[in-house]
């Protein structure tokens, strides 16, 4: 881990010139995505929540989601952020106290949402604005940096419109988050509305539609994050799906022949 991974994090975030947050959901995920290129590894509340055998959203807590995140932190020399939901609880304080502990794991930043979890409704905006207002005087309270990326989460979920989230992400700039995120607006030209929109660097997420989008569309956005949340865990998920399937309903297993071998992966993991 570098020795102020807040400060190496913030380097990446160029607008233009988007770095991939890749997601891991172990130590194992996170060692091979570090090795193969990655720049910064993400922890994903999905990813995680299916690795405990749980659906997404709020069925992880924070003691665990910290655990998790050391375990990825310890894993690798690159940063770590952590996917933090809703910073674990609905009062400000507890969101900046999220914060101070996220710090001494190690990581590199978070993220919080303004998702009223385990609901998908979202916090009324004034206080979703205070909640990450409370997050980011503590992490410039921290003795190092440390990246806070404020969420509007309520276009994926169908809760408010883009102009809300817009609305949102300018409440998290002037509450002094570093990051702002608004997953899959509806279009892909969207994205440079919404860069437009803020002087801080952009996170999206590379999933659904938008996984058929090349980097350097992103890039002529503005976007300076990209994120792959637990786009990457459901794509091994989905094949272990399709070769349960063959395998037990047609005694086929012929998809267990396309393998990393495993020496490849023992270099991977050194």
């Amino acid at each position: 881990m570098p020795h102020d991974p807040g400060s190496a994090f913030r380097a990446l975030h160029r607008p233009g010139d988007p770095f991939i947050l890749a997601n891991a959901w172990d130590a194992g995920s996170a060692r091979m995505l570090a090795s193969l290129g990655a720049e910064a590894i993400g922890t994903s509340s999905a990813a995680h929540a299916f690795t405990l055998g749980r659906p997404d959203m709020g069925r992880v807590s924070r003691d665990e989601a910290l655990a998790h995140a050391e375990s990825l932190v310890a894993a690798v020399s690159v940063p770590v952020s952590g996917d933090f939901e809703n910073g674990y609880g609905e009062a400000p304080e507890t969101c900046a106290e999220t914060v101070r502990l996220a710090a001494g794991v190690g990581l590199a930043g978070i993220s919080i949402e303004d998702t009223a979890l385990p609901a998908d409704a979202p916090y009324a905006a004034d206080l979703a604005i205070e909640r990450i207002r409370a997050a980011a005087a503590a992490a410039r309270a921290l003795p190092r940096d440390f990246v806070l990326c404020a969420r509007a989460d309520g276009v994926m979920t169908g809760h408010y419109d883009l102009a809300e989230a817009i609305r949102r992400i300018e409440g998290y700039e002037a509450a002094g988050a570093d990051c702002v995120y608004i997953p899959l607006p509806p279009r892909p030209e969207d994205l440079a509305t919404i860069c437009a929109a803020t002087s801080l660097p952009v996170n999206a997420l590379v999933a659904g539609r938008y996984a058929g989008m090349p980097k350097a569309a992103f890039a002529k956005a503005g976007v300076a994050r990209l994120s792959l949340g637990g786009a990457l865990a459901r794509a091994t998920h989905r094949l272990i799906f399709d070769a349960a399937q063959e395998m037990f309903r047609d005694g086929d297993f012929s998809r267990l022949t396309h393998t990393i071998p495993g020496r490849s992966v023992d270099d991977l993991l050194r």
